[in-house]
This record gives C-alpha cells, sequence and structure tokens, in this order.
C-alpha cells in the first residue's frame, strides 16, 4: 500500500512540477537529468493499470504538432521520439502551440489500447497525455460493450436521369441526386467512395481528401464518370461512402460502437429533386396578338369592345403554320358562347403578332436525407 501511495504521489508531483519520474517493476526511477524542454513540448505516457510503463505504444495527434495541419503518427522509441532510451515514454519537442487531440491505436502485445481521447493544450509549456492500457484478459469484459472498429460507412441511394415514359421504374421526368458531405472534424481526413448501380458492376474506389471542416459534394455527373456511364437516361443505386481508420490512408482513428455520436465522422446529406410531370419541362413558345371587332352582327360581344385595340396569348407551336384569325373568332366563341353562324357575323382584324416564350412548366418535388454512420470491423 505504501509503493502504491508513493507512485500516485509521484504522478502529482509529474504533472505540478513538470518533471520525470519513471516507474519500474523492481522500483521507483528518477531521472535527474530529463526534464521537459523549455520550448514547447508533448509527452505520452503509456501505462498498464497497475502503473507500470509499456513500450511499444503507438499514437495518432491531430493536428500534426510539427505543421499544424493534417494528422501524425508517433511509435515509442522512433526516431522523432527524444526519450528513445524510456520505454513507454514519448517527448516531442519544438513543436507549435495549439490544442491537440491524441489516439492510441497500437500497444504491447497482450494489452489493448486506451479507447479515450485525450485532448492536450501546449501554450509556450509542455503538455503530458497518459494513457492506461489493460490485460486482455481484463480487456474482454468490456468487449461486448466496446468493440473496436476499422471504419464508418455512410450508405445512401441515387437517382440520376430522366424517364421519358414507361421504361423506369418512376414516373416520367427528371430526377438528380447530391450528396454533401461535411468533415465536423479538427483534422484532415480521407474518404473512399464508389457507387454501385441497380443489376451492375460497383465503380472503383475514388479517394478524397478533406481538410478539418470543409465539405464536398458527390453529384450525379461525380457517379455517372465513376460508372462510365454517360449515355443511359436514367441509372440508379447507391453510393457507399468509407472513412477507413486504420493507417492505411494515414487517417488513424479510433473508436468503439459505444461511441455512437463520436462515430458520425462526417455530417452526410442526401438531396434529391425530383419532376414527376407526365412529360419533362419544356418552354412554350407564345404568340401574342392584337385585334379589332371591326363588326358585330350577332349582338353578343358588348359594344365597349367594338373597333378597340384588344389583345390575347396563345401557345404556339414550333414551325407550325396556323389561322390567327381562326385563333381569335375561337378565342371569343369560347368566352361569349358564340355559336358558328354567331362567329359568321363577325368581322375582325389582326393588328399585330409578337412572339415570346413561356415560363417554363415545372413541377418540382424535393427532399433531404440525413444518412446515418455504420460501424465496420
Amino acid at each position: 500500500m505504501k509503493r502504491r501511495s508513493k507512485i500516485s504521489s509521484v504522478f502529482v508531483i509529474l504533472a505540478t512540477v513538470l518533471s520525470l519520474y519513471f516507474v519500474s517493476s523492481s522500483g521507483i526511477y528518477h531521472s535527474k537529468d530529463t526534464v521537459f524542454a523549455q520550448s514547447s513540448s508533448l509527452t505520452i505516457i503509456s501505462l498498464s493499470s497497475d502503473n507500470k510503463l509499456i513500450n511499444e505504444g503507438q499514437f495518432v495527434i491531430s493536428p500534426n504538432p510539427f505543421t499544424g495541419t493534417g494528422n501524425y503518427t508517433i511509435k515509442d522509441n522512433s526516431p522523432d521520439d527524444a526519450e528513445k532510451d524510456k520505454d513507454g515514454v514519448i517527448v516531442l519537442s519544438g513543436i507549435k502551440n495549439g490544442d491537440y487531440n491524441i489516439i492510441q491505436i497500437g500497444t504491447t502485445s497482450g494489452y489493448s489500447v486506451d479507447q479515450i481521447q485525450k485532448t492536450i493544450q501546449v501554450n509556450n509549456s509542455s503538455g503530458v497525455a497518459t494513457f492506461t492500457d489493460l490485460l486482455m484478459n481484463n480487456a474482454v469484459t468490456s468487449s461486448a460493450s466496446s468493440i473496436s472498429t476499422r471504419s464508418v460507412t455512410y450508405t445512401t441511394k441515387f437517382e440520376c436521369g430522366s424517364i421519358f415514359a414507361g421504361e423506369g421504374p418512376l414516373r416520367p421526368g427528371h430526377y438528380d441526386t447530391d450528396i454533401s458531405l461535411f468533415n465536423k472534424q479538427k483534422f484532415q481526413i480521407q474518404v473512399l467512395w464508389n457507387s454501385v448501380p441497380n443489376n451492375g458492376q460497383s465503380s472503383n474506389a475514388i479517394l478524397l481528401k478533406m481538410d478539418s471542416e470543409t465539405s464536398k459534394s458527390i453529384t450525379c455527373q461525380d457517379i455517372r464518370t465513376s460508372l462510365g456511364n454517360n449515355n443511359e437516361n436514367f441509372i440508379e443505386g447507391f453510393t457507399i461512402i468509407n472513412v477507413p481508420l486504420d493507417s492505411t490512408l494515414g487517417s488513424e482513428i479510433t473508436m468503439t460502437n459505444s461511441l455512437s455520436n463520436d462515430a458520425n465522422i462526417l455530417d452526410v446529406q442526401a438531396f434529391y429533386t425530383a419532376n414527376a410531370l407526365d412529360t419533362l419541362p419544356h418552354e412554350v413558345i407564345v404568340d401574342k396578338i392584337s385585334f379589332y371587332i371591326i363588326q358585330d352582327g350577332s349582338g353578343k360581344i358588348p359594344s365597349n369592345m367594338i373597333q378597340k385595340t384588344l389583345d390575347i396569348s396563345m401557345p404556339s407551336g414550333l414551325n407550325q403554320i396556323s389561322d390567327t384569325e381562326k385563333k381569335v373568332k375561337d378565342a371569343l366563341a369560347k368566352q361569349y358562347t358564340l355559336s358558328d353562324d354567331d362567329l359568321a357575323k363577325i368581322v375582325i382584324r389582326i393588328k399585330d403578332v409578337s412572339v415570346g416564350v413561356g415560363v417554363l412548366i415545372d413541377d418540382h418535388a424535393i427532399s433531404l436525407s440525413t444518412v446515418k454512420p455504420e460501424l465496420g470491423s
């Protein structure tokens, strides 16, 4: 009991006076020659549950303490470790000031890594982060609620292109998908995505590098390009977005199933637009016709409209020959309930015809879907 009290006191002193004390299986070892550097530095200590130093620790620091961007991986006793002769102690000297997130991704055989991320602030001083690793047989009991993962995956549906008749699963119209990705982390991450069309082969994976707090989008054009498919009117399927958590792509991140909120590394949202008309949106050519009613033998048209400039706008077909006077008389017949005999008694004169393009006939539906992450081993 006295030994444990003494060890606890040692770590209190370490945090207070910024001096290194080391504990080994044979007792307490004090390095009189080893003190924290006067310039900014970062010390990472790996301990067992009984406060013994553990070697072979490997860590990811975000952002890189030397450059201020990206991630930095360091292993105990590696060339950048200023304390190569001290197992279980990593010292990085001459680093930039800032807040650093540290995650343990490796340790000595027989132990499980500390799953808790440490955040250390360095400001013209020395920061210390301590990780406690459990023996594997002690870690088994907690593995049911804390399962190590190697990736986070987001899967979303896409609908791209136009359906003109009954050849597609949806109504005729134009369909578009825009998948937006936002990196809400304080460090750069790398993303792999690929498309899987219905009844087709998956595309090759495409790498996206995303800096801290930046966004990117995956559009229908990107999906078509990834599939080598730029000809078909309509394609649909799924887009799979994968964030590796191991060191394969330098995006070393560690988390557990129990940390469901932390697992949502990205904000991923899918934005869909659809035009579900029987025909696609199109421009409408409109004739604006100015005319006079010279004579009304039917007596059904109000007298104040006789011999007065009137106008009417009517849809017109491209490259089609039409009888403008008949169009006007048909419109008068509909408005004033005129028979063919009545129309024969009406004399009109066309003053002017101008052509314009009407507003797009359109009927869009839009929807937004937030994509939830799935943890993968």
